[in-house]
């Protein structure tokens, strides 16, 4: 069975120059192993791609049942020399909250 991440957790998102920081949040302890599972640096990679051209990096902060994502060479140089229409990388959670995820 498949479910939304939305449906399990929450995110925010921002960007230091090139790299977009992407924290998503479990609602609850057991929602937090399921994304722990799930979410890798590699399936977050693959869902962003053509987006992010670099390295994913994957943090965990159990103490607050999250996981918090760098991705690399993903924002075409920046806020201030980008061409792209989020150069700040302010709506990637939205889009990871997108994806499915097995149950």
């Amino acid at each position: 069975m498949q479910i939304k991440l939305r449906d399990i957790a929450h995110g925010r998102s921002g960007d230091k120059g090139d790299a977009a920081n992407i924290g998503i949040i479990a609602n609850d302890a057991e929602s937090f192993e399921l994304i722990k599972k799930h979410l890798t640096a590699e399936t977050v990679k693959s869902h962003f791609k053509g987006i992010c051209l670099g390295d994913v990096e994957r943090y965990e902060l159990p103490n607050i049942r999250a996981l918090n994502f760098i991705l690399h060479n993903t924002l075409g140089g920046g806020g201030t020399v980008s061409l792209k229409h989020d150069a700040q990388g302010k709506t990637l959670a939205a889009a990871l909250l997108r994806m499915n995820i097995e149950i």
